[in-house]
């Protein structure tokens, strides 16, 4: 799985060279991979066999919930592109790269999410015909949130932010109608806070 970091450094290096990064998901993602080795479950609620019920059923791919799961969905998706010329990124295993001549792709893998972007347009449709033609995805366009994060796509550059998430978390705790604060008089609070403490 990859990590923040690598998706911020990949919004970096899309931002220095100039081009945008797309978004697509993969439904039903585990359900794609394969398994290699002999794995039996009880019968699901709504799915017994009354004449068998002391049966178990063999599974021929990966569930939901099931440990092997997100790895064999990692390797059947990473099969795919390999086989597509995409070379798989030596540091971080989560990031393919394609690269023709001057024309450069590159692909992040976070579970079920892709995000993507090319130097050329029509690298980027060859990637998401591909892409379609072995899983079921939903095109989700021009990458806007991801892993928490707001991403604003400009000519300026790219901005982040975290608007929404905080929202979320003031909505959790009930406290949307709190005052807002600037970050300095924040930072005066925590530094007051701290004295305090020392103090005691």
């Amino acid at each position: 799985m990859a990590k923040l970091e690598v998706v911020r450094l990949l919004l970096a290096f899309s931002c220095m060279i100039g081009f945008k990064l797309f978004q697509m998901d993969v439904r039903s993602a585990f359900l794609n991979g394969f398994i290699n080795e002999e794995v039996y479950v009880s019968q699901p609620p709504g799915f017994e066999d009354h004449q068998h019920l002391n049966h178990v059923y063999k599974l021929k791919k990966a569930l939901y919930g099931l440990k092997q799961a997100p790895k064999q969905w990692y390797e059947r998706l990473s099969n795919v592109l390999l086989s597509h010329s995409y070379a798989r990124g030596k540091i971080d295993k989560t990031l393919f790269i394609k690269k023709f001549k001057s024309v450069i792709i590159l692909v992040q893998i976070y579970v079920d999410d892709i995000i993507f972007g090319a130097t050329n347009d029509s690298l980027c449709e060859e990637f998401m015909a591909a892409m379609q033609g072995k899983f079921e995805m939903s095109i989700m366009g021009e990458l806007s949130f991801f892993l928490r994060l707001h991403v604003k796509q400009s000519k300026d550059g790219i901005f982040l932010n975290q608007t929404k998430y905080c929202k979320e978390i003031l909505k959790e705790f009930e406290k949307e109608k709190c005052k807002e604060a600037s970050t300095h008089q924040c930072l005066q609070a925590v530094i007051w806070m701290l004295t305090w403490l020392e103090q005691q």
